[in-house]
């Protein structure tokens, strides 16, 4: 009868080891359903708070930080088995297992190696169980605090800017590459007013603090002053847009994007001509501002140049020179007279108007790629943002580096911050909408899945706070503009 080698009687001992450890992970598996019915009949007959989708979420999650913990388990017991098995055979045979030489040394090393292996495994399976059950909080948080209220489709293309009305009635405004500028009912999606007094592409809406006049800047190297008339209807009950199916971070094509008159702009009232028009620029006008009082306006146009403007007039007062490229955004400060240009030669600049015989500008550069946008809040800061991924704030007193910079992984386009919560919107070219509080600390992610949010890049956001059913709007090359609710307490609560 012939023997079995050592070596052959460590494979077929192997083998067995592994038929065990399948056996037991089978039934394991087996019982995964009665466990996991059990776990539920017992959840559901405890008292608690929470939903019970959100329950059946965390007992989906445990239930597979258990199965992984106890394959380790396994495995881990099968590592001593093999350990002890090793020793044995080290103090019965000397030195020599399988044919190679192993000294004690080695096999504490071997010993040490493997506890090593395992101690990792099990942090990585941790983290990575823990990040499940952390997302899924945030998912569902998000979604409970910031709802999707209101689609405004219309436009036939890309929207460059939104804008609330300051006086009454309280209307929404959208600016264009289709060349016309549309203001709409916040509570029913209505279309109320269509101006087309532009041939080009309409980049800016800006409303008067004190009267129904609107500002819009446009690619025909002009920016418009035209009244508007509107009489709010009667709004209908909304269908509930907050019912979400399927998973987020879904991709569109083209395809997927609303119908350019999904809502029936096109017999709205007609603005065909502006009260007043403004001339002096060689290039792009890409956004204008009123000042503080409404009598003055200020225009930012890719000739590099930035206009002052009087109103009644349209007389040009100051023409602001300085930027290297081309100028991206304006803004203006709510109560006094400052402006802020920013531009694609990673600067923006501060312009001080207070005293009519001094107009001190001050340049700032704290970004390394064009400045996408740079806005005032209420007090002494500037909020500046940039295709370098970064968004940063400023201290007008203090304006030599920033008191705190958001990093994200997308560039950002044009900003616009909460005035009463301190809260910034930020937009993103990858349609993501994030906000943030002044010092930096992330709020929450607007909800963006295969039903709702914005399905392309997303352009502009406005704040509108004494609003009772929406207070955030954004707009994007979707060619929609979206109305959300924004719980900001329970926002605030959750940082």
């Amino acid at each position: 009868m012939p023997i079995e080698s050592g070596s052959c009687a460590s494979a077929r001992q192997a083998k067995q080891k592994r038929k065990s450890h399948s056996l037991s992970i089978r039934r394991t598996n087996s019982s995964e359903q009665e466990r996991a019915g059990l776990q539920r009949d017992m959840l559901e007959g405890q008292d608690s708070k929470l939903p019970s989708s959100v329950r059946n979420t965390l007992l989906e999650l445990f239930g597979q930080i258990e199965r992984e913990f106890e394959n380790l388990y396994i495995e881990n017991l099968e590592l001593r088995r093999e350990i002890d098995t090793l020793n044995e055979r080290l103090a019965g045979e000397g030195q020599t297992i399988d044919g190679a030489e192993l000294s004690k040394g080695q096999l504490k090393t071997k010993a040490s190696h493997s506890t090593s292996q395992l101690s990792q495994k099990l942090k990585t399976t941790y983290k990575a169980s823990t990040s499940k059950i952390v997302s899924s909080f945030k998912t569902t948080t998000s979604r409970a605090i910031c709802q999707l209220v209101k689609e405004y489709v219309g436009h036939r293309d890309g929207i460059w800017d939104v804008s609330v009305a300051k006086t009454q009635p309280v209307v929404l405004g959208t600016a264009s590459a289709d060349h016309t500028a549309l203001l709409w009912s916040i509570e029913t999606g209505k279309c109320l007013v269509k101006y087309v007094g532009h041939v080009g592409s309409v980049n800016s809406i800006k409303f008067h603090p004190t009267e129904q006049v609107a500002l819009t800047a446009s690619g025909d190297q002009t920016a418009h002053i035209w009244r508007y008339i509107v009489q709010l209807p009667t709004p209908q009950p909304t269908a509930d847009c907050n019912q979400v199916t399927g998973e987020d971070e879904v991709e569109f094509s083209d395809k997927d994007e609303p119908d350019g008159d999904g809502d029936g702009s096109s017999d709205c009232p007609t603005v065909r001509a502006p009260l007043t028009s403004l001339k002096s620029h060689q290039g792009v006008v890409i956004a204008a501002d009123w000042l503080v009082g409404g009598k003055q306006a200020v225009t930012a146009s890719w000739d590099r140049t930035a206009n002052l403007y009087d109103v009644e007039t349209s007389e040009l007062v100051h023409s602001l020179t300085g930027h290297d490229q081309e100028l991206t955004h304006c803004c203006t400060h709510p109560t006094q007279r400052l402006v802020v240009t920013s531009s694609r030669d990673t600067t923006f600049r501060l312009w001080d108007f207070r005293d009519p015989s001094i107009h001190s500008v001050n340049v700032f550069q704290g970004h390394t790629d064009t400045v996408t946008s740079a806005v005032f809040t209420v007090g002494d800061n500037v909020v500046s943002g940039s295709d370098d991924r970064t968004v940063k704030v400023w201290d007008l007193k203090n304006m030599r580096s920033p008191i705190a910079t958001i990093r994200t992984d997308s560039a950002v386009n044009r900003i616009n911050v909460c005035v009463g919560q301190r809260i910034i919107a930020l937009p993103h070219d990858n349609r993501q909408v994030r906000l943030f509080d002044m010092s930096g600390v992330r709020l929450a992610r607007l909800p963006r899945s295969n039903r709702q949010g914005h399905r392309r890049m997303v352009c502009c956001s406005a704040w509108c706070e004494d609003h009772p059913i929406c207070n955030l709007f954004t707009c994007g090359f979707d060619r929609q503009a979206i109305g959300w609710n924004i719980n900001i307490p329970a926002l605030l609560q959750e940082k």
